[in-house]
Formats: structure tokens, C-alpha cells, sequence
């Protein structure tokens, strides 16, 4: 089937030039009757951008910021996040750079069917689906419109919304695909496709235009795009401009291209940052500088890491402080409640009926080797990102835990705590460590009745990007800006209980970021755009080998933080209530307890660490036996030392030895990490384009397929 949409945006443009910013904002061409008559009334442009904004949450929930490409590519595919439970499937060839190339690629439809979408459900057909709308916006609101004594500001308004949303866009189209086609303008009709520094160059000039006519960030209008979120996101495209990408030589000139020295080109295509590199982060220095010190709405709180997390699992309407975008979900909603993100990669949990949480796939994984030998035990991040257990809910006695089995639990009432171990299954079930941001136990009403509609609103942009980014803006820009480096980079890292540094460096920002925004689908990018990305994922290969190693030699392995992977873990059954805490949702892990392998001395301890875990707290199953409430929760030992004996009253599972038993079997823990790829070839982390997407003579690069 063609692609209409993309079809109906081709055969309605014309090329525009950049030209002068006020230039902008006419529309002198015959070819804007159209756009005119789309913008004849406020309300009719007010309905066509709410139309736009429904389109654009379709596009972030099912495709990039919460399901399929962004479960494939941005959630995996790290030094920190991976998938987990799977094998030989074909998404995760896309997860290794295709295996070291794009030429074990069989076919472009058999990614396009394991990312699990149709062909005019993809990122590429939605994104440009909403391209063309938005052109009809920018092209009809004239100068004098936005000039208006009277309707002038809620026309201006609607301009900068509907230029960041094009922008935006482009944006997630350039970091899936590469190089596509420009369509700014109803006038604009492509016969190729153009360099992303040319598409960067056009984004980046209207946002400036765009950004101060948009409305000011408050802390009821996160699901909008404000002032604020004008000016990150210019500063998240340039500094996105400013990085290395693999450039399709075939598309982009050489001369504008600086490769990277220790990346080889392959598939014709480079590695490589524009010669300019340091005038993009110019512009970024100046946008995120201006968020800094202009948030708005948007609140840091500078003593507690949880309480973003906390207020992300509040009721329908409402906004988490930090948040400068948010893509809002209504619970139980038909039409915007379908939750993509907390099913797939939040806290996992497995559920076959309606007793409790509802199932959560859990997608994103998290590295062991970086969770025990990366994080610093002091850094209160840790335990919210990384979560070691789960829910289980299932009936029949199948995966039950062995204490509640041992008490004659039938496996119904009552959803409770397990330990994800490291084998290759799903969910609970196991796949190892995971992501605790997104748990729907933390909402303040869960939703039992069906997956997938919890309500959970995704945090598309926070204030903690801007401090990070400009921390990086500083440091690369054309005149370093050393001490706004460090101010901006401390107040993460202070806030993570680790106190503050001078003199940082473009790679410890750049790990900062990494365990500020862990499990969230950021990291990827991130080494990709900064050129760190061979040398992360050599030292998570290294680490990871020495730690099986270690397992195979010793049974346990000590990681250079002090702590200690051990080949056994033990749990025990417990009711945190009766130990004293007021709930059986944990807080973070008390500051006493964040020390390199610490090692719990009673259970009140043994339940609380590592924190951020437990499960919520179900009314209506109290009754559960005897009007006893089962023991939901699990007390931990041995997760950060090497314990020989078991704890009394406790039970033993297989820890780090099923990482090796893993090895052994399928080489999933070593040998399929980043398998194929050399660290030093041009990595081809793109998507390949269909041939219903390829129309008009575009054809595929990066050695994929052109039909």
C-alpha cells in the first residue's frame, strides 16, 4: 500500500530557501490559498493544532517515546540498558548496530514487522503525517496576524506551538532515519532527500523566530508547548546539530564534515560532526542558559531525586514539578490512556487476572555490570532506576515465591513482591535487573481492569536535561564557560547525595547524564552524539567479562566501588507494616545504608534496602487468610556481598550464577552485547526505510536494502 500521507505532503510543497527571520511569517505565494483558509478564524486554527497535538501523542505513545522504535532504539542498546528475556529476535539486530553493519539485514519489511507496526504506522508516516498540518499553520499566520492589536497573541501563540511541534518532529525523524526529505512550506515538492545539517539549520532558524511567541510554562500547561520548551528544545537540537552522526556521503559534502579519528567509514557512510560543530553549541549554551534562569513552571527539587518520580504517579490532570513537556495519559481512557511506556519498560510485572497490577513487560534492562561496578553506592539514583524485583500475580501455583507456597498460598488475592532473576524469560518471570521509575503499585488509584491504561503521563522534557545540557553547551562552545559547567553539573550530582566537583570534563557530564536519566530511553543517543559511544560499550563488555569470570573462578566477584556480585541471593517473605514502616511501597534507601557492599542486619533493614520497591497497598485483599495480610514484600540479603550460608528463614535463588549459567548456554550476557560491532566502525543505529516510504526515487543508505 502507498503511503498516502506522505504522497499528499510531497505532491503539496515547494522548496524555500532560508532567508531573513521576518520572512518567515509571510506568505506571498500563490501556493498559501490553502494555508489562508486553514487560518481564517482562531477557533479553526485552535481545533486544526489540538488535532495536531492528539496526532503527535499517537506518534510519542506508540512509536517513539514509549513503545516499538522507542523500545528497540532509544530504551536498549547501551552501556547501561539492554533488552532482557529475549533472544534471536529480529529487533535486536537494530539494538547492536545490525550485528556490526546493516548487510545481515534481510529485509526491510522484517524490521518493520518485528518493531511491531504496519507500514503507515510508523514513526516515519506519522511524523510526516503531521509535518504537512503544521506548514498549513506556519504559512498562513502572517506577520500582521501575529501584529494584531486584538487576536494577535493567540495567533502568535498557535505559530510558536505549531513551529516547535515541525520541529520537534524533524527532530525524532533525523535521530531514527538519518538523512529524509525537507518539507517546510506548502510550496516545498523534494526530488531528494536533504543533509540533516540543512534540515538543522531551517529548524533551529524558525524556533528562533518561533520561541518567544509561545505561551509562558506554568504548572497546568506541561502538556503544551510553552516559552520554555521552545528554548530547550532549540538548545536539544543544536547540541543534537553540533554531534557526531553517521552521514550518508551520498547526501551530505564531505567538506562539511569533521570525521571522527577513531571511527573507519563503512556503507558509505561517516561518522562524523559538521566542521561548525562549536556554533550549534553556541546556540544551545544561550537557549539553555535562558530555561535556567527562566523555568516558569518547572520546579527542582534540589534535596530529593524520588520526588519527580513520585509526582509522575499523581492523578490525571496533574504534572510532575520538574517537567517542561509531559505527554499526558487519562487513565483508563480509550483514546489517551493507552499507556504505552509504564507497560513497556516500567517495574515488571506478570498478572493473568484483576487482583492487582495488570501486566508490565519491562522491556528495558539494565546492565549488570553497570548497576554493580558504575553507580556509586552513595548515589540515591540508583535504587530508582534499577529495580531488582517485581510483581507477580497469577493464578495456580505456577512461579510462586517457595515461602508462599510453603504457607498453602494458591497464587490468588494477593499481588507481592519476587526477585527478577537473570534467565530468559519475560516479565517477572525473570530477564534481570530492571527499570523502577514507571511503577504503576506507586499510582495514588492503580488501574486493575486492563494493561496499558494506567494514566502514567511520559516525561518527554525536564528541567534536569537543560542543567545537563548546558553544563555540555558550556564546555563545548566556541568560548568554554568552565564554572557554568560545573555550577549546572553539580546540581544533579549534589542532589544524588555525591557532593560537588570542579573542573568536570565533556565525558563525566556526559556520565552524569547517563545516571541521571538511567532506564529512560536516553542513554543511547546520547553516546551516539558525543562520540563516546565505542568506548562505553568496549568498557561494559570489558567490566562484564571480568565479573563471569570472576563468578565462574570464585563464585562472586568484587566490582572496584566494593561491591560484590555473588552467585547466590536470598529472600525472605515479609510484612513490612509489622516492621514498622507505614507502607509496603519503600521510600529511597535510608542514607545509611548507601555504602559500598552493604550487607542488612535485620529484616526492617533487609526489606528497605535496596529501597524504591514494594508493592501498593491493596484495600480490598487484607482478608487474605486469618484477616492477615500475606507477606507481600521481600526482605533482600547478599545482594551487594558474597554470603555462603543461608540466612535463617530465608531461601536461596540463583543470582549471579544464572548470569553465568546464561553465558554458558547462549552467550546473552557477553556475547550478545553490541555482537558484531567492532567499537570502531561508523555504527549504523538507523531505521531502514520501506518501499512504500522510498517513493519518487529515495533510496535507502547505510547498506540497507533499496528495492
Amino acid at each position: 500500500m502507498r503511503n498516502k500521507i506522505l504522497g499528499i505532503a510531497l505532491c503539496t510543497a515547494g522548496m524555500l530557501t532560508i532567508s531573513s527571520c521576518s520572512d518567515y511569517l509571510e506568505t506571498d505565494s500563490p501556493s498559501t490559498v490553502t494555508a489562508s483558509l486553514a487560518v481564517s478564524s482562531i477557533d479553526g486554527c485552535q481545533t486544526t493544532l489540538d488535532g495536531a497535538y492528539n496526532n503527535f501523542h499517537v506518534a510519542l505513545r506508540d512509536q517513539i517515546f514509549g513503545n516499538n522504535l522507542f523500545y528497540t532504539m532509544d530504551a536498549a542498546g547501551s552501556d547501561i540498558e539492554r533488552h532482557g528475556g529475549e533472544q534471536n529476535v529480529g529487533r535486536l539486530k537494530m539494538e547492536t548496530f545490525y550485528n556490526g553493519g546493516a548487510q545481515d539485514v534481510i529485509s526491510t519489511f522484517s524490521i518493520l514487522s518485528d518493531i511491531g507496526t504496519s507500514d503507515d504506522k510508523t514513526a516515519y508516516a506519522l511524523l510526516y503525517g503531521i509535518i504537512p498540518t503544521m506548514n498549513l499553520l506556519t504559512d498562513g499566520i502572517t506577520e500582521e496576524m501575529i501584529e494584531d492589536p486584538v487576536n494577535g497573541k493567540a495567533y502568535g501563540e498557535i505559530y510558536g506551538q505549531a513551529v516547535c511541534m515541525k520541529a520537534t518532529c524533524y527532530r525524532e525523524l533525523i535521530k531514527y532515519y538519518g538523512d529524509v526529505f525537507a518539507v517546510f512550506s506548502l510550496q516545498d515538492n523534494p526530488t531528494e532527500f536533504s543533509s540533516r545539517l540543512d534540515i538543522y539549520d531551517k529548524v533551529i532558524a524558525e524556533l528562533q523566530v518561533a520561541k518567544d511567541l509561545c505561551p509562558e510554562l506554568t504548572a497546568t500547561n506541561k502538556n503544551k508547548f510553552t516559552k520554555q520548551y521552545a528554548y530547550a528544545l532549540l538548545g536539544r537540537i543544536a547540541m543534537e546539530a553540533a554531534g557526531y552522526q553517521t552521514y550518508r556521503l551520498d547526501v551530505t559534502d564531505e567538506s562539511r564534515l569533521e570525521r571522527h579519528p577513531d571511527y573507519t567509514d563503512v556503507n558509505n557512510a561517516a561518522y562524523a560532526r559538521p566542521t561548525n560543530y562549536k556554533a550549534y553549541y553556541d546556540i544551545a549554551y544561550d537557549a539553555f542558559k535562558w530555561v535556567a534562569e527562566n523555568p516558569g513552571g518547572a520546579t527542582f527539587d534540589a534535596r530529593d531525586y524520588s520526588t519527580f518520580f513520585t509526582e509522575l504517579h499523581g492523578v490525571d490532570g496533574s504534572f510532575a514539578g520538574e517537567s517542561i513537556f509531559e505527554d499526558e495519559n487519562i487513565q483508563g481512557s480509550t483514546t489517551t490512556g493507552n499507556c504505552e511506556r509504564p507497560y513497556a519498560i516500567g517495574r515488571p510485572a506478570t498478572s493473568s487476572n484483576k487482583f492487582g497490577v495488570c501486566k508490565s513487560y519491562g522491556q528495558c534492562r539494565i546492565n549488570p555490570a553497570f548497576y554493580y561496578g558504575k553507580f556509586d553506592p552513595k548515589d540515591t539514583r540508583r535504587d530508582i532506576s534499577c529495580v531488582v524485583t517485581g510483581s507477580y500475580l497469577k493464578a495456580g501455583t505456577s512461579g510462586i515465591r517457595d515461602d508462599l507456597k510453603a504457607e498453602g498460598y494458591d497464587g490468588k488475592g494477593c499481588c507481592y513482591e519476587v526477585l527478577l532473576g537473570f534467565n530468559m524469560k519475560t516479565a517477572a518471570d525473570g530477564a534481570g535487573i530492571a527499570c523502577g521509575k514507571f511503577d504503576e503499585n506507586r499510582q495514588v488509584n492503580p488501574y486493575t481492569t486492563k494493561q496499558r491504561m494506567s494514566g502514567i503521563n511520559a516525561p518527554y522534557m525536564r528541567i534536569s536535561e537543560v542543567y545537563l545540557g548546558l553544563a555540555e553547551a558550556a564546555l563545548m562552545k566556541s568560548t568554554p564557560d568552565q564554572a557554568t559547567a560545573d555550577t549546572y553539573y553539580n546540581k544533579t550530582h549534589q542532589r544524588a547525595g555525591l557532593g560537588t566537583k570542579s573542573g568536570v570534563t565533556l565525558e563525566e557530564v556526559i556520565d552524569e547524564r547517563g545516571f541521571e536519566f538511567a532506564a529512560e530511553g536516553d542513554r543511547r543517543w546520547t553516546l551516539i552524539r558525543t562520540g563516546l559511544i565505542g568506548k562505553k560499550v568496549k568498557e561494559i563488555k570489558e567490566l562484564t567479562l571480568k565479573m563471569i569470570n570472576g563468578l565462574k573462578a570464585n563464585g562472586y566477584y568484587t566490582f572496584e566501588n566494593g561491591n560484590t556480585i555473588g552467585n547466590y541471593i536470598y529472600y525472605k517473605g515479609v510484612d513490612p507494616t509489622t516492621l514498622g514502616l507505614s507502607s509496603r511501597l519503600t521510600g529511597p534507601t535510608p542514607e545509611a545504608m548507601r555504602v559500598a557492599g552493604y550487607e542488612p542486619t535485620t529484616d526492617l533493614e533487609a526489606v528497605q534496602f535496596p529501597g524504591w520497591r514494594g508493592q501498593h497497598d491493596w484495600e480490598e485483599y487484607k482478608t487474605y487468610k486469618d484477616g492477615k495480610w500475606p507477606n507481600s514484600n521481600i526482605a533482600i540479603k547478599g545482594l551487594f556481598t558474597n554470603i555462603t550460608t543461608t540466612p535463617e528463614g530465608y531461601y536461596k535463588k540463583p543470582w549471579g550464577k544464572a548470569i553465568v549459567d546464561q553465558e554458558e548456554t547462549n552467550g546473552f550476557y557477553y556475547n550478545d552485547l553490541f555482537k558484531g560491532w567492532d567499537c570502531k566502525s561508523a555504527p549504523i543505529y538507523l531505521v531502514p526505510l520501506s518501499e512504500n516510504a522510498l517513493i519518487g526515487g529515495f533510496t535507502n543508505g547505510y547498506g540497507f536494502t533499496s528495492f
